[in-house]
């Protein structure tokens, strides 16, 4: 048998083994998969089928990835130490390698995660918030700016359920306004600063309602040096952590006293709206609505939002498909994570 390092596909895999094979029918090209954290195993599939299969380079998968040139060697050694690469790529149960690349060909990802999870809220709010936490602590790197939208019960999710991040951060700074009804405050502060205590940074809180009454409120409050302050780390963040809403508001967004009026509602719809990224609305195409409502959003504009190189959704289920879609296909984000059934959904769509 030839030592070259090859891959079989799954489909023909099972053909030629009699059917379904599971990591137990494959345990001969693949010891140890189940000895191995799930995020952990994932990146290691990733990085060998990027260098075996695509042919890329040891320093073009790190920066794709962004994890350091001396992981991605680690993960390859590791993947031939435990019979990842033989003869066979076996990709484990609840892996979906295909789908994410699928998404990622289909609609310019940079990275996409596929994970399995039920399409109902709190489940989908824990899974996706526990995905999103694994993939932080194993890519956020020394120097990182991290971005962190409120109003959002997976990125409360993900705190939750975050642990200490191998490297320290520079900062965590607020990028839409967190200041609302008290009860949903509180617990919007509370993740900011716990967020902080997990990468070893500094918080940078923007004290202001992410939605206010009038355009002239917003200006009052926006010459205030502690805001300004906050607003010009902006410019500064490198990853930037947020949900996608669809057009109805989330029952936290609605508690938080930060939602919009029913009129509201109506007039951007009517304008075409689909879904938003922190209180920034955009059409079934992804592009931007323009609408009065810009003018009372205390948070990142579009153009600042855009410019940070690594912008991570984490969204999924039924209700918000079109708003993923539209925003996937808007470039609103560039790294999205999401479940097994939303994915299958997003490349059924046609173009």
């Amino acid at each position: 048998m030839s030592n070259e390092r090859r891959w079989v596909p799954a489909a023909w895999f099972a053909k030629e083994h009699g059917g379904l094979v599971g990591l137990s029918e494959i345990a001969g090209y693949a010891e140890g998969l189940e000895r191995i954290e799930p995020a952990q195993l994932r990146l290691m599939i990733r990085v060998a089928r990027m260098y075996y299969e695509s042919e890329l380079r040891q320093n073009a998968i790190a920066e794709r990835l962004h994890i350091s040139q001396t992981k991605v060697s680690r993960l390859l050694r590791k993947a031939n130490e435990i019979g990842i690469v033989k003869t066979v790529v076996a990709t484990a149960p609840q892996i979906y390698v295909e789908l994410e690349e699928g998404l990622e060909s289909r609609y310019g990802l940079r990275e996409a995660v596929v994970v399995e999870c039920y399409d109902d809220d709190s489940a989908l709010f824990s899974t996706l918030g526990g995905t999103l936490a694994r993939y932080l602590e194993s890519t956020l790197d020394t120097g990182d700016v991290l971005g962190f939208s409120s109003w959002s019960e997976t990125l409360l999710s993900m705190v939750n359920s975050m642990g200490a991040t191998s490297n320290s951060i520079e900062k965590v700074v607020q990028i839409v306004g967190g200041v609302g009804e008290a009860s949903s405050q509180s617990l919007m502060n509370r993740a900011m600063s716990r967020l902080a205590d997990l990468t070893r940074s500094r918080p940078l809180f923007l004290p202001a309602p992410g939605l206010l009454e009038t355009p002239d409120a917003r200006a009052i409050l926006m010459s205030d040096r502690a805001l300004a302050d906050v607003m010009k780390e902006w410019r500064s963040v490198t990853v930037a952590v947020f949900g996608i809403g669809s057009v109805e508001p989330s029952p936290l967004l609605r508690e938080s006293g930060n939602s919009l009026s029913e009129e509201n509602l109506e007039e951007l719809i009517r304008r075409g709206a689909v879904g938003d990224v922190s209180f920034r609305y955009f059409d079934e195409n992804g592009d931007r609505i323009v609408s009065p409502i810009d003018d009372r959003v205390v948070g990142i504009d579009v153009d600042e939002l855009f410019a940070i190189p690594r912008r991570i959704a984490a969204a999924g289920g039924s209700r918000k498909l079109q708003s993923i879609r539209a925003a996937v296909r808007g470039g609103w984000c560039n790294i999205l994570i999401t479940d097994v059934k939303t994915a299958r959904a997003l490349l059924a769509q046609p173009n």
